[in-house]
């Protein structure tokens, strides 16, 4: 999901319209995982795509018309959690006990996830990545600063 976002914001900042080849370099994976990845945005409507020369991938809605759980639903659901139960069936009621609870509590949390997921936009995420880049810039130009005015006229660095 976060590779999603990653393209999607890229897309909307950087480059107007990415092949599949584009987008496969920029993730280290293959193109078809990328189309295959593309392929649920596409469904709902959040990117087209155009074949052959001059094609490619690019958004067809603004970045805040597109929530966390929008994403994440056209990337097929993936699961969440990677600590619930192990066996479809135990045997063991201890095992038993464990499950159920965890599964019960791994429910809850993930309908908190999926409710805080629709609350937030990729255009939210792309505005944290602008106020980080702002951030640097402001720093490093602080930095400079500050190592100007160590430095009298004449003196070495």
């Amino acid at each position: 999901m976060s590779r999603m976002l990653h393209v999607l914001i890229h897309m909307d900042r950087h480059v107007e319209r990415a092949t599949s080849e584009d987008i496969a370099k920029m993730l280290s994976t293959n193109p078809a995982v990328v189309r295959r990845m593309m392929a649920g945005l596409r469904a709902k409507g959040f990117v087209k795509s155009e074949a052959g020369h001059g094609g490619g991938w690019q958004l067809s809605s603004g970045l805040d018309a597109i929530t966390l759980l929008d994403v994440y639903s056209a990337i097929g659901k993936p699961p969440l959690f990677n600590i619930g139960p192990n066996a479809e069936h135990a045997e063991c009621g201890v095992e038993q006990a464990v499950d159920a609870r965890m599964e019960k509590t791994l429910g809850e949390a993930e309908a908190l996830l999926m409710q805080r997921f629709a609350t937030i936009t990729v255009e939210d995420l792309a505005e944290d990545f602008d106020n980080a880049v702002a951030a640097r810039k402001s720093t490093a130009q602080q930095n400079c600063a500050g190592s100007e005015q160590t430095l009298r006229p004449g003196s070495r660095k």
